[in-house]
């Protein structure tokens, strides 16, 4: 199922709070929400349903079997068992045929592919799971002994299928004793809505132009086209991905739940390093506490270890060579930051690091986008193109006044003329990747309560009409899935 759908928003979801908040005792609260979370799962998918809840099993089974066996070899062997079971199911259905296929290139083998469906979500649960049982290997969080409890944490259908990676630890205590307030309630629906906005006004609007401009063949694309197409992209992918997540986080605010936020305004970043501090924040964070200091060949190595940090954040989004050499890419660059040092950083004039990173920042989604590079052989040739069109070296832009033709002027001014019909709403989304809104919020929490309480109603105002746009513009489209629903 999906939230940009008007059958979750207008059936499930309410039906959902009805049945919750019917009942009284968390207890009971917690049942009402594990079964409408497998239910939402299952909607899509009711085979890989038993996937998920085999995998919950085998991790409650096996943390129950660390905590018991503390100081001794069963633990972690317990540990590497979990490890083995979990990242090889995740290999398994995301990976295979990756692997194959590149086998097959390389060797002239003829191996055939399994074609195994990807089950929703596998990427986000799977990384739940790993962060709970690491922790209580660890010791950083108590084992659940309640195997429906577990079941809920990595079900629980607000963050199920495309995160945030919300930690064990930061819903444990909830999972007991949580409340609803009518702040939780108001805050949580209008994130919701705000959330449905972002995706369903600005993603999709902004995915028409970077489709129309970033087409898999990329032949006549012109140096205009190219650079409006990796920049709606980038847009289009803020506003899908952190609308999901504000949606997710409202949600589980109105059921009691506090998830850390996912996104951060990452466009008003300073260097790449800040913008990752910004961005995808559960899964920089998962990476950072859980893999960076890895020991490498038996002793910790900085570099090898960031660079390891990359690949896998590269990989984790699909198997292509588009999405591995995306992750190295800002591995790069981060890595360069970091040889040169903060002070030095610091000494940079703002405009200059703004417009290196911006330029980094648009031209690596370009690389994002191009997410059917099984072979390497392909990934190269189509970034061969991109790169080409996006500096003009294919031919299908201007570079000097004396290669102008009617031809590469018409196609050039067709593309801007087809760019203006949608440029209030690229304005919009511009506008908006900014923190206008918590400015707002601070200045407005300062002034009087007649003040504050009209500002109230005309937020309530705007929200509503944030969901009578996007119902209006679900009912014309046929299918909103997000961006992430495939990682």
């Amino acid at each position: 199922m999906n939230f940009a759908n008007l059958l979750f928003l207008y059936v499930f979801f309410p039906l959902c709070l009805i049945c919750y908040f019917l009942t009284k005792k968390v207890k009971y609260r917690n049942w009402v929400l594990i079964v409408f979370s497998l239910i939402f799962y299952a909607w899509g998918e009711p085979v890989k349903l038993i996937l998920l809840l085999l995998a919950t099993l085998v991790n409650f089974m096996l943390a129950r079997s660390i905590d018991a066996n503390r100081g001794n070899g069963l633990a972690k062997l317990s540990l590497v068992i979990a490890l083995i079971y979990d990242i090889g199911m995740l290999f398994v259905f995301k990976y295979t045929d990756f692997v194959i296929e590149n086998l097959n290139g390389l060797f002239g083998a003829a191996i055939p592919a399994t074609h195994v469906k990807l089950p929703l979500g596998i990427s986000f649960y799977t990384f739940q799971i790993l962060s709970y049982i690491i922790d209580v290997y660890w010791e950083k969080v108590p084992v659940q002994k309640n195997y429906p409890k577990l079941l809920l944490y990595i079900s629980l259908f607000p963050q199920l299928v495309a995160g945030p990676i919300v930690r064990y630890s930061t819903i444990r205590e909830e999972i007991d004793m949580r409340t609803t307030s009518l702040k939780d309630l108001s805050e949580g629906l209008r994130r919701v809505l705000v959330g449905l906005g972002k995706k369903v006004i600005l993603a999709n609007t902004l995915s028409v132009l970077a489709n129309q401009y970033l087409s898999t063949t990329m032949q006549t694309s012109s140096v205009v086209a190219t650079w409006i197409g990796v920049i709606s992209y980038s847009l289009q992918v803020y506003y899908d991905f952190s609308g999901y997540s504000d949606m997710a986080i409202g949600m589980g605010r109105v059921f009691g739940f506090h998830f850390d936020e996912n996104f951060n305004y990452p466009f008003v970043c300073r260097s790449i390093q800040e913008f990752w501090q910004r961005w995808h924040i559960s899964l920089g964070s998962f990476f950072r506490d859980y893999l960076l200091y890895v020991p490498i060949f038996g002793k910790r190595r900085q570099w090898l270890s960031l660079f390891l940090v990359w690949f896998t954040t590269g990989l984790w989004h699909g198997a292509s060579w588009n999405f591995i050499f995306w992750g190295l890419y800002f591995g790069l660059f981060i890595f360069i930051e970091q040889k040169i040092g903060r002070k030095k950083l610091k000494k940079v004039p703002d405009v200059v690091m703004h417009i290196y990173n911006k330029f980094v920042i648009i031209i690596g989604f370009g690389i994002f986008y191009y997410g059917d590079s099984k072979s390497i052989g392909s990934f190269f040739s189509q970034m061969g193109r991109y790169f080409g069109n996006l500096f003009g070296f294919t031919g299908n832009g201007f570079l000097r006044v004396d290669e102008l033709t009617v031809g590469t002027y018409n196609k050039v001014l067709n593309e801007t003329v087809y760019f203006t019909r949608y440029l209030w709403i690229f304005l919009i989304a511009v506008i908006v990747s900014f923190p206008i809104l918590p400015k707002i919020k601070s200045f407005l929490e300062k002034k009087s309560v007649a003040v504050r309480s009209a500002a109230e109603i005309v937020s309530g105002v705007l929200c509503v009409g944030l969901l009578i746009l996007s119902t209006i513009l679900l009912i014309a489209s046929k299918n909103n899935p997000f961006l992430y629903f495939r990682f």
